[in-house]
């Protein structure tokens, strides 16, 4: 198949959508389909433009075996709802024009990656003009994420539902659109997408890669951490999302009284306040270091006692946490915030042992988590083995690559 993949977020970032777009390209590259990809140069999660890389010109290079069409666009340095707006809509304006460019190219299917959205109208013209299949894969529901964590503000009733009625149409003009969670499948139902479109697209893990690994004292040592005393680690983005507040809060109740460590690893636009919060609170006990590279994770993995996987209630099932995959997969036993009735809670009711699922927003239930978490042993061979059964990259992206040749038929 010729296949144009289209999304802001693209290898090499390390987190997020662009983790997860970069493997795929490359995975369907290396299984003799032909692709294509329109992306954005690579700022997240830093929210700054990755050295060896332009934020206002147009690039075309051979990464990995494929072409990628790099896009400018606008990055802003804090994204708060106005400045993220102009960089999603910088970012449609340009990439439009170099979509279209791969008309004469002639793909067979067109494969969008939300977030963003806004992305759709080029999408969905490219598939009228050239006949090409329209696939929307969506990493996070950025609109209903963006009101359930109040980044709108509380806004206006009619101006919400007009949203919702437009991204619905969109979500209902793909010849399919898939997602990562029973939950988010049920959100596209409940958007008006016929449940014969939907496809469950998993994020994954590469389980052997995650394997076998033990504790790194010298890796521990160098981000500043006693590898001799418990360690709580989150790793990952930090941004509005995730909420990582309420984990200096669980830092503080047992600063006097624990010999607990908590580790946060990762960039993000809420960096600097989290750091600037625990300087304030004079907390000994919270340590932060930076994003690590592919081939540091799965020793960074191995080296925590347990796993923070946080998120605000506002975010539940609009956004799925990308990073419980590797965590699983290294036999890690997670602490998770989340709602019973989300994907996240339901996960942890239907396969009993698999992570520690606690009250979202609540620093005490955090505390609780993480101390209920320690007492287990060592290696989660639930998780473990859910991650072989259910997470498997190879298995995953298999089924899809049937999933899409079968809408050619």
């Amino acid at each position: 198949m010729k296949i144009l993949l289209y999304g802001i977020n693209y290898s090499p970032e390390l987190t997020g959508a662009g983790k997860y777009s970069g493997e795929l390209g490359s995975w369907l590259a290396s299984n003799e389909h032909v692709v294509r990809v329109v992306t954005a140069p690579p700022y997240y999660p830093e929210w700054r433009i990755h050295s060896k890389y332009s934020a206002w010109s147009y690039t075309s290079d051979e990464e990995d075996g494929l072409k990628v069409i790099r896009c400018p666009l606008f990055v802003p340095a804090r994204p708060k709802l106005f400045s993220r707006l102009l960089h999603l809509g910088s970012f449609a304006l340009s990439s439009a024009f170099a979509v279209l460019a791969q008309a004469r190219w002639k793909p067979d299917v067109i494969i969008l990656i939300a977030p963003t959205l806004c992305c759709a109208p080029a999408a969905l013209c490219f598939s009228l003009l050239t006949g090409a299949r329209s696939v929307l894969h969506i990493q996070d529901y950025e609109l209903d994420a963006m009101f359930g964590l109040g980044l709108a503000g509380n806004g206006n009733k009619g101006w919400r539902r007009l949203i919702s009625w437009a991204e619905g149409r969109i979500l209902r003009s793909f010849d399919r659109v898939s997602t990562i969670s029973p939950g988010m499948i049920q959100r596209a139902q409940e958007k008006g997408v016929r449940p014969d479109k939907i496809l469950f697209f998993p994020n994954w893990s590469d389980i052997k890669t995650f394997q076998g690994h033990s504790k790194s004292h010298e890796l521990l040592r160098r981000l500043g951490v006693d590898p001799c005393r418990p360690v709580a680690l989150y790793a990952g983005n930090i941004g509005e999302k995730q909420g990582l507040e309420i984990v200096i809060e669980a830092a503080q109740l047992v600063h006097e009284t624990s010999n607990l460590q908590f580790l946060i690893v990762g960039e993000g636009a809420g960096k600097p306040q989290i750091v600037t919060l625990a300087a304030e609170k004079g907390l000994k006990n919270v340590f932060f270091g930076p994003l690590q590279p592919d081939s540091e994770l799965p020793k960074l993995l191995a080296s925590a006692d347990c796993h923070l996987v946080i998120q605000k209630r506002g975010a539940a099932d609009s956004v799925l946490p990308s990073k419980l995959t590797n965590i699983l997969a290294t036999g890690g036993n997670a602490v998770i915030t989340a709602d019973i009735d989300t994907s996240l809670g339901r996960l942890c009711q239907t396969h009993p042992g698999i992570a520690i699922c606690v009250t979202p927003e609540s620093a005490e239930a955090i505390v609780k988590g993480v101390y209920a978490a320690l007492a287990l042993p060592g290696h989660n061979e639930v998780a473990a083995a859910y991650a072989a059964e259910h997470l498997d990259k190879d298995r995953i992206l298999s089924r899809f690559e049937m999933d899409i040749e079968a809408i050619r038929l």
